[in-house]
């Protein structure tokens, strides 16, 4: 074993380290973390714990957000955290977290992931404890064409796509390269919507450019009159179509853009980028059920080292959780 070390500077862990994840997700490129820290966690100093074995490697990226306490290098913008590289090389990055961090929370975590760092914390000493925090609703394509896909959704979105469509009122297209305009276009109709204010806004300009100029944006836009009225960004990467944001100008609604661009994305990622998977993110959003067919827990892990004092109330509270989990009566009473 080679030991630990951590990194500050994400691009310099990368070029010191000769790290080189083959993941199939922008959440598993240190350039997602990199910018991802520089434009949305600024005030949480980053941290990327490294462990190397010879040619083996892994990596855990965190970030700080108090006193001797971690969480994953995440926000709202994550689809999924999850450990980079050898799995089995994480228990020793757990046991030297304990000369940093007396409390680490890590999420939105899949469940294998999860699983993997519950196991890695626990056997370092720390008491770790897994909840669900979000849901994740996907579509599996099962090699279908969308022709077979489109056949098996609800009658009413058909019926919607189908009546809107033929009236000619809605032009659509959907751009793989990024341009400036388009964009332009895209934070209008943003603003126009119902969606609550963005974010961070220069990180999804600056993530969508660098997707456009690696080929994996996919941006679509509907207009009305010349006039765009509804946009989405997606994109496509490792057999996976991730749907990052959709939007559109409540003023249009009734010709339905919104539903009218995603059955021409959906089209697209299935018939001419050939994906075995959309990804709708996170949220349990209930229109989310008209477009997919499968549902999936995104889980937290909080792992306390039992040796920090401050950390007791916390794990008073989290040991009080898992005793009400395995009382069923109980619980169900506690809610009224």
């Amino acid at each position: 074993m080679n030991g630990i070390v951590y990194h500050a500077d994400l691009n310099e862990a990368q070029r010191r380290n000769g790290l080189c994840p083959t993941g199939s997700s922008p959440f598993e490129r240190l350039e997602w973390f990199a910018l991802l820290s520089r434009e949305c966690l600024a005030a949480h100093p980053p941290l990327l714990a490294i462990a190397r074995d010879g040619e083996r490697w892994a990596a855990l990226p965190l970030m700080e957000t108090g006193a001797r306490q971690l969480s994953g290098l995440a926000n709202w913008y994550s689809f999924f955290l999850r450990p980079l590289g050898d799995r089995s090389l994480l228990p020793a990055i757990a046991r030297d977290l304990a000369s940093r961090a007396d409390r680490i929370t890590l999420a939105p975590l899949p469940q294998d992931d999860a699983n993997a760092l519950a196991s890695a914390f626990g056997h370092a000493g720390w008491f770790a404890q897994l909840e669900p925090c979000d849901s994740n609703h996907f579509l599996d394509i099962g090699g279908r064409t969308f022709d077979e896909y489109w056949a098996s959704r609800p009658g009413r979105l058909r019926e919607t796509v189908r009546r809107r469509g033929k009236t000619g009122i809605v032009d659509l297209k959907v751009e793989t390269r990024f341009d400036p305009a388009d964009w332009a276009a895209y934070e209008r109709i943003y603003g126009l919507s119902w969606k609550p204010e963005e974010g961070s806004p220069a990180f999804l300009r600056k993530f969508a450019r660098e997707e456009g100029t690696a080929g994996r944006l996919r941006l679509g836009l509907a207009s009305i009159d010349g006039t765009p009225v509804a946009a989405q960004m997606w994109t496509v990467e490792g057999g996976t179509a991730f749907i990052h944001k959709l939007a559109h100008d409540e003023a249009f609604r009734k010709h339905s853009p919104g539903t009218l661009l995603s059955h021409a994305l959906f089209r697209h990622v299935i018939d001419r980028d050939n994906v075995a998977e959309i990804d709708f993110g996170t949220g349990d959003d209930p229109y989310k059920r008209d477009w997919m067919e499968d549902v999936r827990l995104r889980w937290r892990l909080d792992a306390y080292r039992l040796a920090a004092p401050r950390q007791w109330p916390s794990l008073g509270k989290a040991l009080a959780r898992r005793m009400l989990r395995s009382h069923p009566l109980v619980s169900s009473q506690s809610r009224g």
